[in-house]
């Protein structure tokens, strides 16, 4: 797992390795059958109805959570970046197949760590073990306490209070009142189920009433 070393400051940083030493994160990769994947711009590293049987760790690029109905049109569920992990969802035995595609929007490395592993503790007793199951469960509460604030933002009735959900956040997640968001204008409308062209007229309407100003995405809110 030497090969891996040079990712160790990025797992570092991740919740599922808070707490843990660069050399203790070392050692355990073999114990957690850590694997490396590379995947290029607009490939897909999970689709929707496969079984995933792997927790990721985003070490580089950055990667779509994703949904198509059957008419073609998506939904952006989640947008990961380098340290941010996936898949603990499905980490319980026995859990269903994926609801969603995963899709790197740039060209991305993953490394995966077995569920089983993570979740069994390994004959030699790794001494962070216990912490990094502990770790995977704050992760999961995490992301449940994130899919609620995105479902915050799509319960609004219209793209003007959507957008204001979605932007207030941010600013509050930045501690700033310019910022930028990890999106461009289909993605952003994706990710709030809106129209496109609406939520552009919506935004400049906001604009002009001196709400708020844009430049691509970044935003600064009056």
């Amino acid at each position: 797992m030497i090969f891996m070393k040079k990712y160790i400051p990025v797992l570092k940083r991740t919740r599922l390795f808070a707490g843990v030493g660069e050399e203790e994160i070392l050692a355990m990769l073999d114990c957690l059958q850590a694997a490396e994947g590379r995947y290029e711009k607009g490939s897909y590293i999970f689709c929707q109805g496969e079984s995933v049987r792997d927790i990721f760790v985003l070490a580089e690029g950055r990667i779509h959570i994703q949904k198509d109905d059957y008419w073609g049109n998506r939904s952006i569920i989640n947008v990961l970046n380098a340290g941010e992990m996936f898949g603990e969802a499905y980490a319980a035995p026995g859990s269903s197949a994926i609801l969603n595609d995963v899709v790197a929007v740039e060209d991305s490395t993953v490394i995966f760590f077995s569920v089983k592993k993570i979740l069994t503790v390994c004959s030699s007793a790794c001494r962070f073990h216990s912490l990094v199951v502990q770790n995977l469960f704050s992760a999961i509460s995490e992301k449940n306490r994130m899919l609620m604030q995105k479902l915050g933002h799509m319960s609004k009735r219209s793209t003007r209070e959507k957008l204001i959900s979605y932007l207030s956040d941010e600013a509050r997640k930045q501690n700033r009142g310019t910022f930028e968001i990890p999106f461009n204008r289909q993605q952003l409308a994706d990710y709030l189920s809106v129209d496109r062209s609406a939520m552009s007229s919506e935004l400049g309407k906001m604009r002009d009433e001196g709400i708020l100003t844009f430049q691509r995405n970044r935003f600064t809110l009056l």
